[in-house]
């Protein structure tokens, strides 16, 4: 486990909000304890009555993707649920395969009715209109894509229903596990949690998703993509996007902890796996949560990558932490069980700080795997992923930065509820104070979080490398340097203010990753490199219109009940001009992500 988790010990400050002031603190609640009246919480229900589904897949050079809005059944017991989803799928999407280095063109078209969480929808927050609740946008973002700008899922250009928007994607990349989700300015999360997420594999001539693929991993039935999520579901049976009560229903919230797990769709699943190996492609898309994820037998099982592909070798672990927006890919042997005999995934991190005196507690469980009577995959974990005959390039030295970028994670509080804002570099999403890298240059990141709790940063179209973290004394950094109202730029440097030696990278998350856990009251540094035009194939700086190029057929209506008329509405704070530049990077909680934990950045020549 990564030292920076003793946190606890970091966390400094009073507790805020009229609710949690009337509160002691006195450490995690304990999932046994009563449940507090100052969170929801979902019916009781039975787990492992439901199958854990297995997501259709859809391959081919030009695919149609629609996101429509759709009723799910989460669990046996549980009536429909308004819900979203993509191409046909009552929740979440397909999953798709396709070759690195093989252009693929997505058409997507929204063909969203009444948001599933109009109620809950808060038009105080920057780029949220009121006519989202009748006709909500979308935007169509691959996460972790190598993608032109124009086509990365801008939050600046929206799809209304009716529209379409179509996206080229080079995947000028290796093998990776990706993923495509909604990203619309204000509502991201209300878009995700409705549904609008599913995975992409992407393949290549080491692993190419075939059973005699060079790497020797398992394939096919062997080889199975996990979409964890974690939800409340209200007294009806409906997805609640709401967590607690001391926020008002069409207010904001700063994200909460979900009381039940969800695994591609179902919630607590059942899976029969055969007496052998597996592979699989684990997601966070949950809102909020951090997870320490293991198995209820504490087995060993093994790391083999995680965001952008194969580490070197396989990493054994009895556990590893996923943070929201991070993929991992892991092998697991079931041989060890007899027929019949049963294990579940679990997750026993407690919730940060701010969810923690309100009474939320971990979510504990996801699923169960039952052994068959059967043999399975009977290969061995391999030895070696990089750096043999047949194998990738094994993973290079970290280089070494020719500038060092701080940036700055932090909280401010207003006369609100709830009284937290979230701020990168004390700015708000309008500003224009944006981070400008050159092409071709290696850069250091030192991500500054003065907050108790860890936020997963998200950097779009580049790959980096995480160095390593080190706990801040975030006290005597903000007395030397005090937090001045937010919209002014604050990012000084943590020299001076750190305690103790640098925490390496943990082995399992040692390879290339776009997206970080920074914890409480830490500095993490990363390396990146930021591509060439030449070496990418497309400019990244390149101006794009505001507008998707294509647009609904004449006899369709463009977002009838927008508050701007039928044209596509300004979501910016700012100026409004018709052309946008570069891409962004942001908080993947997706509640902080919304208001206000994103900024825009470009890649200048």
């Amino acid at each position: 486990m990564d030292g920076t988790f003793d946190r606890r010990g970091l966390l400094r400050g009073g507790i805020i909000g009229t609710a949690a002031v009337a509160l002691s603190w006195n450490g995690i609640r304990s999932a046994s304890a009563p449940p507090s009246p100052l969170i929801f919480h979902s019916p009781e229900l039975t787990p492992f009555v439901d199958d854990l589904p297995r997501l259709p897949v859809i391959s081919g050079r030009e695919l149609h993707v629609t996101a429509a809005t759709t009723t799910h059944r989460f669990h046996r017991d549980l009536p429909e649920s308004p819900a979203m989803g993509y191409s046909g799928m009552g929740y979440l999407g397909p999953t798709i395969e396709h070759r690195a280095g093989t252009p693929l063109t997505v058409r997507f078209r929204n063909e969203l009715g009444p948001h599933p969480f109009a109620a809950d929808l808060d038009t105080t927050v920057h780029g949220v209109h009121d006519g989202f609740r009748t006709a909500p946008p979308t935007v169509l973002h691959l996460h972790g894509g190598v993608t032109p700008p124009d086509s990365d899922g801008h939050p600046e250009r929206p799809v209304y229903p009716g529209q379409h928007a179509v996206h080229e994607y080079p995947f000028p990349q290796h093998a990776a596990g990706l993923w495509y989700h909604d990203h619309a300015m204000g509502i991201t999360r209300a878009n995700v949690y409705a549904g609008l997420a599913g995975m992409v594999l992407l393949r290549d001539e080491f692993d190419t998703g075939a059973a005699d693929n060079p790497l020797r991993l398992p394939a096919g039935e062997f080889e199975v993509p996990l979409v964890l999520q974690e939800k409340i579901f209200d007294a009806d049976g409906r997805q609640s996007l709401r967590t607690t009560p001391v926020v008002p229903q069409g207010s904001w919230e700063g994200g909460g902890v979900g009381d039940v797990g969800v695994v591609n769709g179902k919630v607590w699943p059942n899976m029969d796996v055969a007496r052998g190996l597996y592979r699989f492609r684990a997601l966070n898309a949950a809102s909020y949560s951090v997870w320490n994820l293991f198995f209820g037998n504490r087995m060993r099982f093994w790391v083999i990558g995680n965001d952008h592909g194969v580490l070197d070798a396989p990493v054994p672990v009895t556990e590893f932490l996923l943070a929201p927006g991070e993929r991992v890919d892991l092998l697991v042997d079931f041989s060890g069980l007899a027929p019949g005999e049963t294990v579940e995934l679990r997750n026993d991190l407690a919730p940060p700080f701010q969810a923690a005196v309100l009474g939320e507690v971990a979510m504990e469980l996801f699923c169960r795997f039952r052994a068959e009577d059967r043999i399975g995959c009977t290969l061995p974990v391999p030895v070696r992923l990089r750096g043999g005959p047949g194998l990738p390039d094994m993973l290079p030295p970290l280089a070494s930065p020719s500038m060092i970028r701080n940036v700055t994670v932090s909280q401010p509080y207003e006369v609100r509820m709830p009284p937290s804002i979230m701020s990168l570099n004390n700015l708000r999403y309008s500003s224009s104070e944006i981070e400008m890298p050159r092409q071709g240059t290696v850069e250091q990141w030192n991500i500054i979080n003065i907050t108790p709790d860890p936020h997963p940063i998200h950097i779009h179209l580049v790959t980096f490398r995480i160095l390593d973290r080190t706990v801040l004394r975030t006290v005597d950094y903000q007395v030397a340097n005090p937090q001045p109202p937010v919209g002014e730029k604050w990012t000084p440097a943590p020299d001076g203010f750190l305690s103790g030696a640098p925490i390496p990278a943990e082995e399992w998350e040692s390879g290339w990753k776009d997206v970080v856990r920074t914890d409480g009251g830490t500095v993490t540094r990363i390396i990146v490199r930021f591509p060439t035009a030449a070496e990418l194939g497309f400019d990244p700086d390149a101006a794009f219109a505001r507008v998707p190029g294509e647009q609904a057929p004449a006899s369709v209506p463009a977002a009838p009940h927008s508050p701007h008329g039928a044209g596509v509405h300004p979501v910016h704070d700012g100026p409004h001009t018709d052309e946008l530049r570069g891409y962004v990077w942001h908080c993947h909680l997706l509640d902080h992500e919304d208001h206000d934990m994103m900024l825009r950045f470009r890649i200048v020549p």
